[in-house]
């Protein structure tokens, strides 16, 4: 498994850019991160026959992609909501510019936040929770970031469904999209793509057969 063959044999992945090597990505370097992605628990031996390179090959580069630090860790992606925790909101919140460190802190401690950024725009964070009910979310809201003093107004918005979630993304996504785009468009019978169906009124129908009569 990738997770266990690093020297140090830590599951987490170890430290980011421990080494700090400057790796410079090359096109093998974005197809071991693009087997990565489907699964991170792929041993060297298939990792090396999916990319196409030696296993000797696969292993030399995937360490250096952990020493530079493009890999950072790897972890396990759960179902919330099998785990109890099947509301999702995204908290837009607007903070007091002289109060970031006391926002930081107190963010920290709150265990339902997933994930925070500073967004430019009307406001100055985003916040993504993940909680077993509605309720979590408004008690959130109205007892704890409003008696932050560091937060000056907030805005919630519920997700109703994740269309569409990836581990990451790579600039070889982009190319593989274009050349999608590139291909040649299906053959046609007529005015209607060859595999597709086109329904025909009563009226046509019976001219076309007497045409053919």
């Amino acid at each position: 498994m990738m997770s266990e063959i690093s020297r140090n044999g830590a599951t987490g992945g170890g430290q980011a850019g421990r080494i700090g090597i400057g790796l410079e990505l090359d096109e093998i370097h974005m197809k071991i991160l693009e087997v990565l992605r489907e699964n991170g628990r792929i041993s060297v031996a298939a990792l090396a026959e999916r990319v196409g390179i030696s296993r000797a090959n696969a292993y030399t580069r995937f360490e250096a992609l952990r020493a530079d630090g493009a890999i950072k860790r790897f972890t396990a992606e759960i179902d919330h909501v099998r785990t109890g925790l099947g509301i999702t909101a995204l908290i837009f919140v607007t903070v007091r510019q002289q109060m970031w460190k006391q926002f930081r802190a107190e963010l920290a401690r709150m265990p339902e936040v997933e994930y925070c950024a500073i967004t430019t725009g009307q406001h100055d964070a985003m916040i993504q929770v993940r909680v077993s009910d509605v309720a979590a979310v408004h008690t959130m809201v109205t007892d704890r970031l409003a008696n932050i003093p560091a937060v000056k107004a907030t805005e919630t918005v519920f997700i109703l469904d994740e269309v569409l979630k990836r581990p990451y993304v790579l600039p070889s996504d982009r190319d593989q999209a274009a050349r999608a785009q590139r291909r040649p468009a299906p053959e046609t019978q007529g005015d209607v793509p060859l595999g597709k169906m086109r329904f025909v009124g009563a009226a046509e129908g019976r001219a076309a057969l007497r045409k053919d009569t």
